[in-house]
């Protein structure tokens, strides 16, 4: 008698409609779950490490609700000069987070994470994407602004909405990053908990 593998249920802690979708594209079940993450930076911490880190916190968050699943967690900080670009939360740091990119180039860093809650085993990978923005004119930033108003995002901008007509070009191992999750990464990940996306 041939025994069947259970495959594990599979969870996004994300409430990012972007991520989800994204997540849909490698036909596998999933459900989502607010993560209700903490993400206060902490002192002399590099962007880098911020990214990992709240990618595995927002994974732990949500996997006291499901012990036996496996968790994805997902963050992204923007980098300029070496110093994080926050989310704007309103429109006029939107404003002046787009002048002062405008006609430069920023590092968008992706962390994943992926847990295994019932073994407590952590996958993570960084994947960096390089973007470099248009030499945008005020006027051009106010409409933009007003049609998308991108304020709960890293950077001002929306790249798989409108914001891509903010950039010039980008470059990045994985296309996805940059939306949110990398999923070139994840199914690296998800082969090595032995779910095969094929």
């Amino acid at each position: 008698m041939k025994i069947q593998k259970i495959t594990p249920k599979i969870i996004l802690a994300s409430t990012s409609i972007y991520r989800r979708e994204l997540l849909q594209r490698l036909q596998i079940s999933f459900e989502t779950a607010d993560p209700q993450a903490d993400e206060t930076l902490l002192p002399d911490e590099i962007p880098q490490q911020s990214a990992l880190r709240l990618a595995e916190v927002k994974a732990r968050a949500v996997s006291a609700k499901y012990p036996s699943a496996l968790i994805i967690g997902s963050d992204q900080v923007a980098v300029l000069d070496g110093a994080q670009l926050g989310k704007p939360m309103t429109h006029d740091n939107a404003v002046r987070q787009l002048q002062r990119v405008r006609g430069r180039e920023v590092f968008f860093y992706t962390a994943i994470c992926l847990l295994n809650s019932s073994t407590d085993h952590v996958q993570t990978r960084l994947v960096p994407c390089q973007v470099k923005f248009r030499s945008l004119s005020d006027r051009q930033i106010e409409n933009y602004l007003s049609k998308e108003q991108p304020y709960h995002c890293a950077g001002s901008a929306k790249s798989e909405g409108l914001g891509i007509a903010l950039i010039e070009y980008m470059r990045s191992d994985d296309p996805n990053a940059l939306i949110g999750l990398p999923l070139i990464a994840l199914v690296e990940m998800l082969g090595n908990a032995e779910v095969n996306i094929l």
